[in-house]
């Protein structure tokens, strides 16, 4: 199994513990979390003990203490600042979703080259694309999602990256290329969907009756 599939576990573990925890719970076992994911409590417990998450057969785990030890293996502690740049439909959306915060995430900024979706003064600014690479170094951001035309999607990744950026979501469908500087992870909405009704319309297909 790769290092990017236990990590994607952990969120995903992360996610149920915040839940369980905000419904009252202090302890919870591995099966409690595999019944939630649908996952064997076997693979729940080897990702806890390869991490350093240890329990007790008989009291589980301690909730507080697997959240803080996963927010310590992803790597930060302070919520991380990120900006948007691209503020259509996509990015609008991004920019506006509530669940970022509980997960360490902070929206701090949005751009676009369209006055008319700029604005400045709301609760996350959406600044003119002039002001990227001075608000990225003096705010020190180092995360940034992509959410451009496909025509400006590259043009706009070297931008980043110059101004110091390490980090790129891209929404784009120009797939991007990282290097030793720079992590990059390609989301093209429309082959995952694409390949989503290929496989729902493989699973649900009625084979055809042969006659003779």
């Amino acid at each position: 199994m790769n290092e990017r599939e236990k990590i994607l576990r952990l969120l995903a573990y992360r996610t149920v513990l915040q839940r369980f925890r905000s419904m009252g719970f202090i302890r919870v076992f591995s099966d409690n979390i595999a019944e939630v994911l649908d996952i064997s409590s076997s693979l729940v417990r080897k990702d806890f003990s390869a991490f350093g998450i240890s329990g007790t057969q008989k009291g589980g785990y301690h909730i507080e203490d697997i959240l803080a030890r996963i927010q310590g293996i992803i790597g930060f502690s302070e919520p991380q600042r990120v900006i948007i740049v691209g503020a259509g439909r996509i990015g609008q959306a991004l920019m506006h979703y509530s669940g970022f915060r509980s997960s360490g995430i902070e929206i701090v900024a949005g751009f676009d080259i369209d006055s008319a979706r700029q604005n400045p003064a709301a609760e996350i600014p959406v600044l003119p694309m002039e002001l990227l690479e001075d608000f990225i170094r003096e705010q020190k951001v180092r995360i940034a999602v992509l959410a451009v035309p496909e025509s400006s999607a590259l043009a706009c990744f070297d931008r980043l990256v110059r101004a110091g950026i390490r980090g790129v979501l891209n929404f784009t469908p120009h797939k991007l290329k990282g290097d030793a500087g720079t992590a990059v992870s390609n989301i093209n909405i429309e082959h995952e969907l694409t390949n989503l009704i290929y496989l729902v319309n493989q699973q649900w297909q009625v084979p055809s009756e042969r006659h003779t």
